[in-house]
């Protein structure tokens, strides 16, 4: 709250681009919060959700050039190595690049819109050289859809933002141990799987 008080939309632009590269920090409590600050009359409603927009694009581009400069073998080849750790096999990765083949830019639209897979989808853009103009276009669309949704709801909120924070808490806890929990079985359960 004080990085946004202080820094203005650069400080919602800032902890977007963040929150993209390093997903564990939750959009779903940035904008929000902005859209908050916007029903205060700090910011305006529209700046705020352009400026989590930006910001959101801005933090796709890195992991689609890390995509693009891995490439599909050389993701494979480290899954190979370090699969059971990343719980992740070249299998997966060749029925992602399928799933992905079959679906493109519609992925990259509709994936923007879901909390954890948000950020990982700029991968498989980069690794299957999506044309950079689309992911753009896609991701500006898809990020621009989630960040209004999020603000609005914030704004539409106002002082009862605080109390939606305490179920927020409980929710985000049961997101993060069933997440541990399911990594653990991949992790345990890996050899079966190959």
């Amino acid at each position: 709250m004080d990085l946004i008080a202080s820094a203005g939309y650069f400080g919602v632009v800032f902890l977007m681009f963040v929150e993209n590269v390093f997903p564990p920090i939750p959009s779903e409590f940035i904008m929000p919060l902005a859209g908050f600050m916007a029903a205060d009359d700090k910011f305006s409603l529209f700046g705020v959700i352009i400026a989590g927009t930006i910001g959101s694009v801005l933090g796709a581009l890195p992991l689609y050039y890390l995509g693009a400069k891995l490439g599909e073998e050389r993701l494979k080849k480290f899954a190979e190595r370090h699969g059971r750790w990343l719980t992740l096999s070249p299998e997966d990765i060749d029925r992602a690049d399928e799933w992905f083949d079959r679906h493109g830019a519609k992925a990259v639209l509709l994936c923007r819109l879901v909390p954890g897979i948000r950020s990982f989808i700029s991968i498989p853009a980069g690794f299957n050289r999506m044309n950079l103009a689309s992911f753009l276009l896609f991701t500006t669309i898809g990020a621009g859809v989630w960040t209004s949704l999020l603000a609005y709801a914030g704004y539409y909120l106002g002082a009862n933002f605080r109390q939606i924070g305490e179920y927020l808490d409980v929710a985000t806890y049961i997101v993060f141990g069933t997440i541990i929990v399911l990594y653990l079985w991949r992790v345990f359960n890996y050899k079966k799987r190959n």
